[in-house]
Protein backbone atom coordinates (compact mmCIF):
# COMPACT_ATOMS: atom_id res chain seq x y z
CA UNK A 1 0.00 0.00 0.00
CA UNK A 2 1.59 3.26 -0.87
CA UNK A 3 0.16 6.95 1.08
CA UNK A 4 -1.95 7.62 -1.86
CA UNK A 5 -3.89 4.67 -1.29
CA UNK A 6 -5.08 6.04 1.90
CA UNK A 7 -8.29 7.54 1.95
CA UNK A 8 -10.50 6.10 4.74
CA UNK A 9 -8.91 6.31 8.46
CA UNK A 10 -10.23 4.05 10.84
CA UNK A 11 -9.96 5.77 14.61
CA UNK A 12 -10.56 2.81 17.86
CA UNK A 13 -11.00 4.90 20.72
CA UNK A 14 -13.05 8.49 20.87
CA UNK A 15 -11.14 9.42 24.24
CA UNK A 16 -8.06 12.44 24.30
CA UNK A 17 -5.94 10.65 22.17
CA UNK A 18 -8.34 8.98 19.77
CA UNK A 19 -10.58 12.26 19.22
CA UNK A 20 -7.26 14.29 18.60
CA UNK A 21 -6.00 11.74 16.08
CA UNK A 22 -9.39 11.79 14.39
CA UNK A 23 -9.85 15.76 14.28
CA UNK A 24 -5.72 15.78 12.12
CA UNK A 25 -6.96 13.46 10.08
CA UNK A 26 -9.87 15.14 9.20
CA UNK A 27 -8.58 18.81 8.84
CA UNK A 28 -6.35 17.10 6.51
CA UNK A 29 -9.10 16.02 3.95
CA UNK A 30 -9.00 12.05 5.16
CA UNK A 31 -12.60 10.55 5.47
CA UNK A 32 -12.15 9.07 9.52
CA UNK A 33 -14.24 6.55 11.22
CA UNK A 34 -13.60 6.99 15.07
CA UNK A 35 -15.25 3.97 16.90
CA UNK A 36 -15.77 3.52 20.76
CA UNK A 37 -17.33 0.73 22.34
CA UNK A 38 -20.66 2.85 23.86
CA UNK A 39 -22.73 5.59 22.14
CA UNK A 40 -21.98 8.34 25.30
CA UNK A 41 -18.17 7.50 24.50
CA UNK A 42 -18.87 8.52 20.62
CA UNK A 43 -20.45 11.58 21.52
CA UNK A 44 -18.34 12.64 23.85
CA UNK A 45 -15.26 12.67 21.04
CA UNK A 46 -17.21 14.29 18.36
CA UNK A 47 -18.33 17.29 20.99
CA UNK A 48 -14.67 17.31 22.06
CA UNK A 49 -14.02 17.68 18.49
CA UNK A 50 -16.48 20.16 17.55
CA UNK A 51 -15.19 22.30 20.77
CA UNK A 52 -11.72 22.08 19.85
CA UNK A 53 -12.28 23.13 15.91
CA UNK A 54 -14.39 25.95 17.11
CA UNK A 55 -11.16 27.31 18.94
CA UNK A 56 -9.36 27.06 15.82
CA UNK A 57 -12.04 29.37 14.44
CA UNK A 58 -11.69 31.68 17.12
CA UNK A 59 -8.01 32.01 17.18
CA UNK A 60 -8.14 32.40 13.51
CA UNK A 61 -5.87 29.59 12.66
CA UNK A 62 -8.23 27.53 11.08
CA UNK A 63 -12.15 28.76 8.69
CA UNK A 64 -15.05 28.32 9.57
CA UNK A 65 -16.17 26.28 5.91
CA UNK A 66 -12.41 24.43 6.54
CA UNK A 67 -14.06 23.32 10.16
CA UNK A 68 -17.25 22.61 8.86
CA UNK A 69 -15.75 19.97 6.23
CA UNK A 70 -13.52 18.53 8.73
CA UNK A 71 -16.43 18.09 10.95
CA UNK A 72 -18.17 16.35 8.15
CA UNK A 73 -15.68 14.05 6.81
CA UNK A 74 -15.85 12.26 10.78
CA UNK A 75 -18.83 9.63 10.89
CA UNK A 76 -18.91 8.23 15.07
CA UNK A 77 -20.03 4.63 15.86
CA UNK A 78 -19.90 1.62 17.83
CA UNK A 79 -19.85 -0.89 14.85
CA UNK A 80 -16.29 -2.16 14.36
CA UNK A 81 -17.37 -3.72 11.33
CA UNK A 82 -17.48 -0.05 10.08
CA UNK A 83 -14.00 -0.35 10.16
CA UNK A 84 -13.71 -2.95 7.57
CA UNK A 85 -13.41 -0.09 5.08
CA UNK A 86 -10.34 1.65 6.45
CA UNK A 87 -7.23 1.64 4.48
CA UNK A 88 -5.52 2.51 8.09
CA UNK A 89 -6.77 2.15 11.23
CA UNK A 90 -4.86 3.68 14.60
CA UNK A 91 -5.41 2.27 17.39
CA UNK A 92 -6.13 4.82 21.01
CA UNK A 93 -7.53 2.51 23.82
CA UNK A 94 -6.38 2.15 27.31
CA UNK A 95 -3.00 1.31 28.01
CA UNK A 96 -3.01 -2.15 28.55
CA UNK A 97 -1.43 -5.20 26.46
CA UNK A 98 -4.41 -7.76 27.18
CA UNK A 99 -6.73 -4.81 25.59
CA UNK A 100 -5.09 -3.51 22.79
CA UNK A 101 -4.29 -7.30 21.79
CA UNK A 102 -7.69 -8.34 22.07
CA UNK A 103 -8.73 -4.77 19.94
CA UNK A 104 -5.98 -6.09 17.41
CA UNK A 105 -7.44 -9.57 16.97
CA UNK A 106 -11.03 -7.95 16.45
CA UNK A 107 -9.27 -6.01 13.85
CA UNK A 108 -7.76 -8.45 11.84
CA UNK A 109 -10.99 -9.93 11.66
CA UNK A 110 -13.11 -6.88 10.07
CA UNK A 111 -10.19 -5.90 8.14
CA UNK A 112 -8.83 -5.83 4.95
CA UNK A 113 -5.32 -8.07 4.83
CA UNK A 114 -3.68 -4.89 3.39
CA UNK A 115 -4.81 -2.77 6.40
CA UNK A 116 -2.28 -1.14 8.12
CA UNK A 117 -2.83 -1.55 12.11
CA UNK A 118 -1.05 1.27 13.95
CA UNK A 119 -1.12 1.81 17.94
CA UNK A 120 -1.25 4.98 20.03
CA UNK A 121 0.59 3.06 22.41
CA UNK A 122 2.90 5.24 24.50
CA UNK A 123 5.46 2.71 26.27
CA UNK A 124 3.60 -0.95 25.41
CA UNK A 125 5.89 -3.35 22.95
CA UNK A 126 4.78 -2.90 19.30
CA UNK A 127 5.67 -6.74 18.89
CA UNK A 128 3.56 -7.93 21.44
CA UNK A 129 0.61 -5.99 20.33
CA UNK A 130 1.31 -7.55 16.45
CA UNK A 131 1.52 -11.10 17.99
CA UNK A 132 -2.45 -10.45 17.93
CA UNK A 133 -2.33 -10.46 14.32
CA UNK A 134 -1.95 -12.87 11.72
CA UNK A 135 -0.14 -10.60 9.79
CA UNK A 136 2.70 -8.86 12.13
CA UNK A 137 4.64 -7.00 9.40
CA UNK A 138 1.40 -4.45 9.02
CA UNK A 139 1.44 -3.56 12.63
CA UNK A 140 3.51 -0.34 13.42
CA UNK A 141 3.70 2.26 16.36
CA UNK A 142 2.64 5.76 15.75
CA UNK A 143 2.68 7.47 18.97
CA UNK A 144 0.94 11.13 19.02
CA UNK A 145 1.79 13.56 21.84
CA UNK A 146 -0.94 15.31 23.92
CA UNK A 147 -3.05 17.57 22.73
CA UNK A 148 -2.54 15.61 19.15
CA UNK A 149 -4.19 18.81 17.22
CA UNK A 150 -1.29 21.34 18.83
CA UNK A 151 1.68 18.78 19.13
CA UNK A 152 4.16 18.75 16.08
CA UNK A 153 5.23 15.29 16.48
CA UNK A 154 4.72 11.61 16.20
CA UNK A 155 6.88 8.96 17.24
CA UNK A 156 7.30 6.01 14.45
CA UNK A 157 7.68 2.72 16.37
CA UNK A 158 8.78 -0.32 14.34
CA UNK A 159 8.23 -3.88 15.94
CA UNK A 160 10.35 -7.08 15.56
CA UNK A 161 8.16 -7.88 12.34
CA UNK A 162 7.48 -4.24 10.78
CA UNK A 163 8.55 -3.91 7.68
CA UNK A 164 10.16 -1.52 6.01
CA UNK A 165 7.34 -0.56 4.16
CA UNK A 166 4.59 -0.21 6.99
CA UNK A 167 7.35 1.76 8.64
CA UNK A 168 7.77 4.11 5.59
CA UNK A 169 3.87 4.32 5.05
CA UNK A 170 3.23 5.43 8.84
CA UNK A 171 6.12 8.40 8.54
CA UNK A 172 4.60 9.65 5.00
CA UNK A 173 0.84 9.44 6.78
CA UNK A 174 2.29 11.79 9.77
CA UNK A 175 3.92 14.21 7.35
CA UNK A 176 0.14 14.34 5.26
CA UNK A 177 -1.22 15.22 8.60
CA UNK A 178 1.89 18.04 9.04
CA UNK A 179 3.73 16.35 11.81
CA UNK A 180 7.54 15.60 11.81
CA UNK A 181 8.26 12.40 12.86
CA UNK A 182 11.20 10.22 14.73
CA UNK A 183 12.06 6.19 14.29
CA UNK A 184 12.04 4.34 17.60
CA UNK A 185 12.82 0.52 17.82
CA UNK A 186 10.50 -1.56 19.77
CA UNK A 187 12.32 -0.80 23.33
CA UNK A 188 10.36 0.01 26.87
CA UNK A 189 9.47 3.59 26.31
CA UNK A 190 10.31 4.39 22.92
CA UNK A 191 12.60 7.94 23.22
CA UNK A 192 9.74 10.13 24.57
CA UNK A 193 8.56 8.03 27.51
CA UNK A 194 11.74 6.45 28.66
CA UNK A 195 13.21 10.29 28.90
CA UNK A 196 10.21 12.07 29.76
CA UNK A 197 8.49 9.81 32.71
CA UNK A 198 11.76 9.85 35.10
CA UNK A 199 11.91 14.13 34.64
CA UNK A 200 8.54 14.21 35.61
CA UNK A 201 8.41 11.53 38.47
CA UNK A 202 11.64 13.69 40.16
CA UNK A 203 10.28 16.68 39.82
CA UNK A 204 7.17 15.73 41.33
CA UNK A 205 9.98 14.16 44.13
CA UNK A 206 11.62 17.26 44.22
CA UNK A 207 8.10 18.99 45.22
CA UNK A 208 6.97 16.21 47.44
CA UNK A 209 10.34 16.38 49.80
CA UNK A 210 10.16 19.79 49.92
CA UNK A 211 13.34 21.48 47.48
CA UNK A 212 10.40 23.74 46.54
CA UNK A 213 7.46 24.83 45.92
CA UNK A 214 5.00 23.01 42.89
CA UNK A 215 4.78 26.32 41.27
CA UNK A 216 8.71 27.30 41.36
CA UNK A 217 10.11 23.44 40.40
CA UNK A 218 7.80 24.59 37.29
CA UNK A 219 8.93 27.84 37.20
CA UNK A 220 12.46 26.29 37.31
CA UNK A 221 12.22 23.69 34.98
CA UNK A 222 10.16 26.34 32.42
CA UNK A 223 13.14 28.98 32.67
CA UNK A 224 16.04 26.80 33.06
CA UNK A 225 15.77 24.37 29.85
CA UNK A 226 13.00 26.80 27.75
CA UNK A 227 10.25 24.00 27.81
CA UNK A 228 6.61 24.93 27.74
CA UNK A 229 5.17 23.58 30.76
CA UNK A 230 7.34 22.19 33.89
CA UNK A 231 6.79 18.62 35.33
CA UNK A 232 3.89 18.71 37.46
CA UNK A 233 2.31 20.77 34.97
CA UNK A 234 2.64 18.46 32.28
CA UNK A 235 1.75 15.45 34.48
CA UNK A 236 -1.75 17.51 35.20
CA UNK A 237 -1.86 18.06 31.36
CA UNK A 238 -1.19 14.46 30.27
CA UNK A 239 -3.44 12.71 33.13
CA UNK A 240 -2.08 11.62 36.23
CA UNK A 241 -3.27 7.97 35.83
CA UNK A 242 -1.54 7.62 32.21
CA UNK A 243 1.55 9.30 33.96
CA UNK A 244 1.35 6.71 36.95
CA UNK A 245 0.66 3.99 34.59
CA UNK A 246 3.67 4.66 32.26
CA UNK A 247 6.10 4.58 34.76
CA UNK A 248 4.39 1.56 36.40
CA UNK A 249 5.73 -0.59 33.11
CA UNK A 250 9.06 1.32 32.80
CA UNK A 251 9.91 0.21 36.02
CA UNK A 252 8.27 -3.56 35.65
CA UNK A 253 10.88 -3.26 32.61
CA UNK A 254 13.64 -1.11 33.26
CA UNK A 255 13.99 -1.30 37.25
CA UNK A 256 13.71 1.45 39.80
CA UNK A 257 15.20 4.20 38.41
CA UNK A 258 11.32 4.81 36.88
CA UNK A 259 9.66 3.45 40.21
CA UNK A 260 6.27 6.37 40.25
CA UNK A 261 6.68 9.12 42.91
CA UNK A 262 4.74 8.69 46.17
CA UNK A 263 2.92 11.42 45.62
CA UNK A 264 2.03 10.75 41.64
CA UNK A 265 0.56 7.22 43.25
CA UNK A 266 -1.60 9.00 46.26
CA UNK A 267 -2.70 11.47 43.75
CA UNK A 268 -4.13 8.60 41.41
CA UNK A 269 -5.57 6.71 44.12
CA UNK A 270 -7.69 9.84 45.48
CA UNK A 271 -9.11 10.46 41.79
CA UNK A 272 -6.94 13.89 41.05
CA UNK A 273 -5.62 12.50 37.54
CA UNK A 274 -5.10 16.69 36.38
CA UNK A 275 -7.34 18.78 34.17
CA UNK A 276 -9.70 16.19 33.12
CA UNK A 277 -11.08 15.29 36.88
CA UNK A 278 -10.62 19.73 37.61
CA UNK A 279 -7.71 18.87 40.32
CA UNK A 280 -4.51 17.51 40.39
CA UNK A 281 -1.10 18.53 41.39
CA UNK A 282 -3.22 22.50 40.40
CA UNK A 283 -7.00 23.03 40.21
CA UNK A 284 -8.74 23.60 37.42
CA UNK A 285 -12.03 24.82 35.88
Amino acid sequence: MERDDIDTVGVVGAGTMGSGIAQVAAVNGYRVVMRDVEERFVDSGVDAIEKSLDRFVSRGELNQSAAESARERIEGTTDLTALGEADLVVEAVTEALSVKQSVFADLADVCDPETVLATNTSTLSITSIASAVDRPERVVGLHFMNPVPVMAGVEVVVGEQTSRSTADLAHAFAAELEKETWEADDRPGFVVNRVLMPWINEGIRAYDEGVAAKGDVDRGLRLGTNVPMGPLELADHIGLDVVFESSETLHDELGDRYKPAYLLKRKVEAGDLGKKTGSGFYEYD
